[in-house]
């Protein structure tokens, strides 16, 4: 297997080798030993006629109701179906992907006091390409992601519905033609598999990967609109770095000297000393400053995402020590506020990139600020050029203002006031693909714009390695000379964008 799991050291690299190339995994044997052992401790538990929460009990406010011994799997089993209660749009492959495997190594960390037989069917659908079809709403994050695992679990019983060879089918009949046999949960089972944070971490895992391709788009994008509004890189000296010493603006203003470096454009401009302005406008002057705050604050969601990878997250958890029965002890480590927080924190990234994007954008097609043609149209008035574009892009950037609006901020008590102080992490997690959509066709539109302004500056050149960026963006959309529909430039060149085509200019 290329991915081993040991609940301690999964990477995101691997997480998505996994979620978006179909990697294969497994379980690594240090795992057995550590599962085995916790295993064990709930089995004596039951044996002792002790009561643990949610191995012999009910749960949220039932869990003062105490189950029967031969009541503790049929217990599991309710609670797994009682719980796939979810709504909405199914989450995609590579989400539930993610999640699947992001749960398997949560288990196998040996603290949930589930058989290694569990982490197993998840790795063997993983390899199966068995993926649980899952609604995307209905967790509130509070005792991790309830339903959404509850619809994972569904099928590994042999019951919901999943999705197998670009079928849809009923969860038992996936396995099957899998060749995977349904578990039978145990005591506790049901109950570790949905007490997690593994929806809103996936969710959030890969936003981060888009994000990180998305600043450094950006970055190109600004060199180029740099040169198409003949404004100049003093700004971003070294020294100037270095007197307010953020990583993320040091990131960016290389970039940009970098992307104009042997720029013809700059060269003339700075010949011809005609130019009244004295300083560039913020949406360029001050591009390290704001990117590199971008960032920062990805850095940052990054580093509580990565904690978040390698914890188990259920509850009750299992701790056995050498030579020791086992201590099964009741805490939060389900709740999602710490990932609640860090999508808010990306949420207001992704806003704050997308609406410095647009002011270039604008600062571009304003023939006010531009120097160029209006709305960079060569015959304007009879052509309205990038006018609209510009339109669309403010529009985007105010749709993303009001989706960063805090989710973490927000609780609603659920299961009888027992759960009575929630994060909300699932929804706060759930709206950054759109976020990430709108801040993608945003840079498309600025790199359109910026390519425009270039080539009305012909025959002078923007700096060597912007020109590579250039180059990739004239493969899919030619210069305006006349006015044409650009819905399918903008979304042909966002879909180089999402690939990574502009940001691998940097590389």
């Amino acid at each position: 297997m290329s991915v081993l799991l040991t609940g301690n050291d999964l990477t995101f690299a691997e997480v998505y080798a996994v979620a978006l190339e179909g990697e294969n995994t497994g379980l690594a044997p240090a795992s057995f030993e550590r599962m085995n052992a916790s295993r064990a401790a709930v089995e004596r538990l039951l044996a002792s006629g002790r009561t643990a929460y949610g191995i012999n009990t009910g749960f949220g406010k039932l869990a003062s109701v105490r189950i029967s011994p031969d009541e503790v799997r049929q217990l599991q089993v309710n609670l797994v179906r009682s719980h796939a209660s979810g709504v909405g749009g199914s989450l995609s492959e590579a989400e539930t992907r993610a999640m699947m495997l992001l749960r398997a190594n949560a288990l196998a960390k040996g603290l949930s006091g589930v058989r290694p037989r569990v982490v197993e069917t998840l790795c063997r659908m993983l390899n199966g390409k068995v993926h649980p079809v899952i609604p995307s709403q209905g967790s509130v994050g509070a005792s991790g992601d309830l339903a959404p695992l509850a619809h994972l679990a569904h099928v590994m019983i042999g019951e919901g519905q999943a999705r197998f060879r670009n079928e849809t089918l009923a969860g038992g009949e996936a396995m099957k033609r899998a060749g995977i046999a349904p578990i039978e949960l145990e005591a506790k089972e049901g109950l570790s598999l949905l007490n997690g944070t593994q929806g809103m971490l996936a969710l959030l895992s890969l936003a981060l990967r888009e994000a990180d391709i998305l600043v450094d788009s950006a970055d190109v994008a600004a060199a180029l609109s740099l040169d198409a509004l003949r404004g100049s890189p003093g700004a971003f000296d070294i020294r100037i770095m270095q007197a307010r010493a953020y990583p993320g603006a040091a990131t960016t203003a290389r970039n940009l000297a970098h992307l104009n470096e042997g720029s013809q454009i700059r060269e003339s401009h700075r010949a011809a000393e005609r130019d009244p302005r004295v300083q560039d406008a913020y949406s360029l002057r001050c591009t390290p400053q704001v990117h590199g705050a971008v960032r920062d604050a990805l850095g940052q969601a990054r580093e509580i995402a990565a904690v978040e990878l390698n914890s188990a997250t259920d509850n009750p958890l299992v701790f056995v020590d050498d030579g020791a029965t086992g201590d099964i002890i009741s805490g939060g480590n389900f709740h999602g506020q710490p990932l609640a927080m860090a999508a808010d924190q990306a949420a207001i990234a992704i806003a704050t990139l997308g609406g410095i994007v647009e002011r270039r954008v604008e600062q571009m097609t304003n023939p006010l600020t531009s120097m160029l043609p209006a709305f960079l149209a060569p015959e304007p008035g009879l052509n309205s050029g990038f006018m609209i574009a510009q339109v669309t892009a403010a529009a985007l950037t105010s749709e993303n203002k009001a989706l960063a609006t805090p989710h973490s901020v927000d609780s609603i008590s659920t299961s009888g006031n027992q759960e009575d102080y929630v994060s909300m992490g699932m929804s706060a997690t759930r709206r950054l693909d759109r976020m990430l959509q709108n801040l993608r066709n945003t840079i498309a539109i600025e790199l359109l714009c910026a390519c425009q302004g270039v080539d009305l500056l012909a025959p002078l050149k923007t700096g060597n390695l912007a020109m590579k960026a250039y180059e990739v963006v004239r493969s899919k959309s030619r210069m305006l000379s006349v006015d044409r529909p650009l819905a399918a430039d903008i979304e042909a060149l966002s879909a180089l964008i999402a690939e990574g085509a502009i940001a691998r200019v940097l590389v």
